[in-house]
């Protein structure tokens, strides 16, 4: 979710912008802390177990997107509890792995009143790539391996349920973690939620400005010190272009993320975001209520999402798992160029892949859509792991 990447920084100037909190943190399920290094507060794992978890036949995590936090998917967890083990955390920045909002939810939850945490997207100014969403990532699936295994019945497939920026995290992990057998033998595949695989496209007015600029940034990024077998001519445009380019930006948006400067012009989430999140304005009304949702985005780190996004696709190709692919062919937030690149370079692979396209939605979170497509697209995901479980 929210994961507006390259548009925010283009089509909004940021403002001061005051946040608060009045109630404690959407809690779910049973919490296991896992210990880190360094000094950094304990992980948290939320676990639902259902009544009998030796019949069970997966285990489930969760992970959810840009900016938003696993508190949202109470309702998405009890769902596949009634026949999986599922789990789910915050990774770093966001939820309770961010320090500002996880004090905010010690004071409320202390009995304190309503609780400013304007700053908590300043977790994010150490964010130049993915590296710690992948550790955090890292530590939890394999936390809740060992977890699994406790629930009567060890070896159990192990599925990944991901949206948006927390599918690119999946996806880039997956890739850097292919070559480790133990962990690719239990993770047996990998749901892709409208997956961050491409830059944000603003609708209206908005794209006319920004989109030409949008894709100049990310055709620079992509071309930065790596030929793609152009025509000589062509070869050497791209790379003058880039080493111009990417400095620049890099450069400009390191000193928009500086203290002082950021206060004002670090983007705000847009009122276009929403109308694309989902068709239910039950759900529009929840998130407009819930500031455990992180308004702001460092231009750091969204500088940081496109050049991962670029690093993906030059990889892409080496994805070890089965996987189901479900996006909005309209969605201007993960637009559909990145996935259907996804789809030709992978496709093949494997004969358990498979894709949902879904034609003229431009909805961005489907595990929030109004019924019955909400509840429709749960049993698709749930078919989907149920055909791989049988496979083993």
């Amino acid at each position: 979710m929210l994961n507006i990447l390259l548009a925010l920084t283009i089509t909004l100037t940021g403002c001061i912008h005051r946040q608060f909190v009045s109630e404690p943190y959407p809690r779910w399920g049973e919490e296991r802390h896992i210990k880190q290094t360094d000094g950094i507060e304990p992980l948290i794992l939320r676990t639902f177990v259902p009544s009998d978890p030796a019949e069970t036949s997966a285990c489930v995590l969760l992970i959810h997107g840009m900016n938003e936090h696993i508190g949202r998917y109470s309702e998405v967890a009890r769902y596949f509890s009634q026949n999986f083990i599922v789990a789910g955390f915050d990774y770093y920045a966001h939820g309770l792995s961010n320090p500002v909002l996880q004090q905010a939810d010690l004071a409320l939850t202390s009995g304190m009143d309503t609780q400013e945490i304007s700053d908590a997207y300043l977790a994010q100014t150490l964010l130049r790539n993915l590296d710690p969403m992948r550790r955090d990532l890292n530590l939890a699936l394999r936390q809740f391996i060992v977890f699994c295994d406790e629930q009567g019945k060890p070896g159990r497939p192990v599925f990944i349920v991901s949206h948006s920026l927390g599918a690119l995290i999946t996806a880039s992990y997956l890739v850097q973690h292919r070559n480790d057998g133990m962990l690719i033998k239990r993770v047996q595949g990998v749901v892709f939620l409208a997956p961050a695989f491409a830059v944000s496209e603003p609708p209206g007015w908005r794209g006319w400005l920004a989109n030409p600029l949008i894709q100049l940034s990310f055709h620079a990024e992509k071309h930065f010190l790596n030929p793609q077998n152009e025509a000589l001519p062509l070869l050497l445009f791209n790379q003058l272009l880039s080493l111009i380019t990417v400095p620049v930006l890099d450069g400009l948006f390191e000193i928009l993320s500086w203290p002082g400067l950021r206060t004002f012009l670090t983007p705000i989430a847009p009122d276009w975001v929403k109308d694309y999140l989902t068709d239910s304005e039950e759900e529009k009304a929840r998130l407009r209520a819930d500031n455990w949702i992180v308004r702001r985005s460092l231009l750091r780190f969204v500088k940081g999402i496109e050049a991962e996004i670029v690093h993906f696709h030059r990889q892409m190709n080496l994805f070890p798992l089965p996987y189901f692919l479900i996006y909005s062919e309209q969605d201007p937030i993960t637009p559909a160029s990145g996935n259907e690149a996804f789809v030709q370079a992978t496709l093949k692979q494997n004969p358990h892949n498979q894709v949902l396209a879904i034609p003229n939605l431009p909805y961005h979170q489907h595990l929030f859509l109004t019924e019955p497509a909400r509840t429709g697209l749960l049993r698709k995901i749930e078919e989907w792991i149920n055909r791989c479980c049988l496979l083993q």
